[in-house]
Formats: structure tokens, C-alpha cells, sequence
């Protein structure tokens, strides 16, 4: 009770109600993708400067350059050290920085935790010029799985969805590789 009436005033504090944040994932499988109160927008004044892997990447948020690890799903490994580039890794980098390229301005909206263990900045991405969720675009898409590391569980219902979908199409890396995280 007492993190659901710590969340309610978080949500409040930063001025979100649920109707002024939502975002449709236009394009990525035409999902509607409608935040839950526990997640909480972190800035619409970003842009994407670099991209690192399929699921991680750097913004500029006001002057600062963050990495941030997009919440809710995993692609394949292709600079873990120690372990090889896997299966579908090279394409669901080349994805993501076909989504939200270079420059492009995005809004970035947070869940329970700020950050992981490795000090980035976990979000939900979304594209600034039409909404795409682009966490939910890449497992609808097929380049990447489902991946739920409670207590950041806004988007899991959709998430498991999406990925659901993709693997009974064979989509991506499901087709490719049979799943997540498999050797090339």
C-alpha cells in the first residue's frame, strides 16, 4: 500500500495523469501502447546521439549524454565481453538505429527504477515525431525478446503479447535463429 501511495505521488508530482500519457505505437504492428501509473515521464527534451546495441543507446537530455537500456526487452548480445555476437545481434542493432536514428528527437518515460546496476538510465523510448514505442516495435517486430526484471513491469502484458505474436510468425529472430540469444 504504502509504494502503490508513493508511485500515486510520484506520478502527480512530475504532472502525469494517465490521459496526458499515453502514447500510440504507430507503425512497429499498430498496438496502442497506454502507460500504467507507475510509469513516469522522464523528459520529451532528449535526442538520440549514439546507438550501442539493440537495445541500448546513448541521448542528450538537456546538455548531458545518458545511456539508457530500454526497459522490457533483450536482443542478442554484440558487445557483451567474453561473449560472441549472437545470432541476429548485428540486425537488431542496425533496427534500432533505423527507428530512432541520429539526431532524432525522442521522449523518454521512466518505471519504478531510475537506473540498472550498470548506472543506465532505464526507459520506455518513444519517438518524438509520431509516438512509435519503439521498445514495443522491437519485439513486435521480431528483433527482440520479452524481457520483465520486476519491479519495471508497465508495458509486461503487452510486451509478452508482442512477442508472443512475432515467434508463432516466425518474425525476426525468431525465424532466423529460433529465439533470443543463440550462437551465430
Amino acid at each position: 500500500m504504502r509504494l502503490v501511495v508513493l508511485l500515486l505521488t510520484a506520478w502527480v508530482a512530475v504532472g502525469c495523469t494517465p490521459a496526458s500519457n499515453t502514447a500510440s505505437a504507430k507503425g512497429g504492428g499498430g498496438t496502442s501502447a497506454t502507460p500504467t501509473p507507475s510509469a513516469t515521464a522522464v523528459t520529451p527534451n532528449a535526442v538520440v546521439v549514439a546507438h550501442v546495441d539493440g537495445d541500448t543507446l546513448k541521448v542528450n537530455i538537456d546538455g548531458v549524454t545518458e545511456t539508457v537500456r530500454l526497459i522490457g526487452i533483450d536482443t542478442p548480445e554484440t558487445k557483451k565481453p567474453g561473449t560472441p555476437v549472437e545470432c541476429f545481434g548485428k540486425e537488431a542493432s542496425a533496427h534500432l538505429a533505423a527507428l530512432v536514428p541520429q539526431g532524432m528527437p525522442v521522449r523518454l518515460e521512466r518505471d519504478v527504477e531510475e537506473r540498472d546496476r550498470y548506472g543506465r538510465l532505464l526507459v520506455y523510448l518513444y519517438r518524438a515525431t509520431d509516438g512509435l514505442f519503439v521498445n514495443l516495435a522491437m519485439v513486435t517486430d521480431g528483433f527482440a525478446a520479452q524481457l520483465t526484471i520486476p519491479p519495471n513491469v508497465a508495458h509486461v502484458d503487452e510486451f509478452r503479447q508482442a512477442a508472443a505474436e512475432a515467434r508463432e510468425a516466425g518474425r525476426g529472430l525468431w525465424g532466423s535463429c529460433g529465439g533470443a540469444h543463440s550462437p551465430t
